[in-house]
């Protein structure tokens, strides 16, 4: 019960914090609600609304337990977002839990349609991004501590300690979307052509398809 009352005050002070202190990334909404209804197929700049909804619409539990982080990166991100939630449709906020084994890394990714603050539950991370100039901002955050990451920039999370690590992450979007650095460029469908990667990366077609074999969906 403890830790899911830390969760839940940790949940609500970044909320709190992104309500206040950033700009919705996504449109004004012109009504009270706008449920997503995910079931449908008209696809707007968002999800169309449902004529009816209750409280089931604007609620979700997945976020008080700790995601499996049994994977090649040792991470686990849950997110809490309009396709979770669907009463976030059109209100320009969403959350994600984030888990991380020792030594787990969340690669580095960027969020296109949203800035992102973490509140560090547990732990202590290696966090940073990189500016346009290429200048990493770097710092190591612990307990308590929170880090923002610029809508857009490249960044990433690392837990160097000897005990697991979680954060909640709130955004500025009802979905900031995601992309792996890596997996975009070695794992995309179609994929990128070996020589584009050969000459950006500046090494042989060899170990271009050593990656994408090894990024490759399984």
């Amino acid at each position: 019960m403890a830790a899911v009352g830390k969760l839940s005050a940790a949940a609500a002070a970044v909320m709190v914090v992104v309500a206040v202190v950033t700009v919705s990334a996504d449109p004004d909404l012109l009504q009270d609600v706008c449920v997503a209804d995910l079931a449908s197929g008209v696809k707007l700049n968002g999800f169309s609304c449902k004529p009816t909804f209750n409280a089931s619409d604007f609620f979700f539990d997945g976020l008080a337990k700790s995601g499996l982080t049994n994977n090649t990166m040792g991470s686990k991100v849950t997110p809490a977002n309009v396709e979770k939630i669907p009463g976030l449709n059109t209100l320009g906020v969403s959350l994600s839990r984030i888990d991380y084994a020792p030594d787990g890394l969340n690669p580095p990714h960027t969020h296109p349609r949203a800035t992102e603050i973490v509140f560090v539950l547990d732990g202590e991370l290696d966090v940073g991004f990189i500016t346009t100039a290429n200048v990493l901002v770097s710092k190591t955050i612990k307990t308590g501590e929170i880090f923002v990451f610029p809508r857009g920039l490249v960044h990433f999370q690392k837990n160097n300690g000897k005990v697991p690590a979680a954060v909640i992450a709130a955004f500025n979007s009802q979905l900031p979307g995601t992309q792996s650095i890596a997996a975009t460029l070695f794992a995309a469908t179609p994929t990128v052509p070996d020589h584009v990667l050969t000459k950006a990366f500046q090494v042989g077609t060899k170990e271009i398809e050593k990656i994408k074999s090894r990024l490759a969906p399984k």
